[in-house]
């Protein structure tokens, strides 16, 4: 099992954090804290793997909490920020701390739940290598086995590819687009976003998050996520 430690402040929002972790499988909470020194201590005291952590605290910045656990040799515990803030210099902060990922408030709960299941897929592949060389590094952080990228499918081609990478690329890290809105922004048919859009998926250049509605299938939205050059 992997154990987790919620941070939040609001009651009701780190309980329904709670409940949505105890909902995948092989995660289990071990404890909630409201402020900055309380999950300190509880990481002190309970010695969890993972860290869903806000940045809004009362008492100190949870990128503060993020730097305090870094410089603390005695403590690997990982950390997911889950918080409202959207600054730039934020999310750099978190992604300088360390943190595994970053999800923005409000947001639905299967991306929680993806999140989680990336974290658990990683850790696993990690446990099973005894002796990494290359490609098994560069499967656990998502890079390809190649640093060139591979060849385009016949029928696309490089110059369409590059007007969609670079549609996705301009976004916010936290940012992500429809297959629709893609098409409008680069000047595509929404046919030939897609095609794009689920080419870099295969080769995990893209990302997909699924966002439900009230009915019908989830709609996917893409971001991108293969490093800048």
């Amino acid at each position: 099992m992997i154990n987790v430690l919620v941070v939040d402040d609001d009651f009701m929002v780190a309980r329904l954090h709670s409940k949505l972790v105890e909902r995948v499988p092989g995660f289990t909470v071990v404890g909630e804290a409201r402020t900055g020194a309380e999950a300190l201590a509880l990481v002190a005291a309970l010695r969890p793997d993972l860290v869903l952590l806000d940045i809004y605290l009362p008492d100190m910045s949870g990128l503060e909490v993020l730097r305090d656990l870094r410089a603390d040799e005695d403590s690997d515990v990982d950390v997911l920020v889950i918080t409202a803030a959207r600054e730039a210099e934020t999310v750099r902060g978190a992604l300088r701390g360390g943190a595994v990922h970053y999800i923005i408030k409000p947001f639905d709960p299967p991306v929680l739940a993806e999140r989680l299941r990336d974290y658990a897929r990683r850790a696993q592949e990690l446990a099973a290598i005894a002796v990494p060389g290359q490609d098994d590094v560069d499967r656990v952080f998502g890079a390809g086995a190649s640093r060139t990228p591979p060849r385009l499918p016949k029928g696309l081609s490089e110059q369409t590819a590059e007007l969609i990478r670079g549609t996705l690329a301009a976004l916010d890290p936290a940012q992500d687009l429809s297959a629709a809105e893609c098409a409008v922004r680069s000047g595509l048919s929404r046919v030939s976003a897609r095609r794009y859009l689920e080419y870099f998926v295969s080769t995990r250049q893209v990302g997909v998050r699924l966002r439900y509605g009230a009915t019908g299938r989830p709609e996917r939205r893409y971001h991108w996520s293969a490093p800048s050059a």
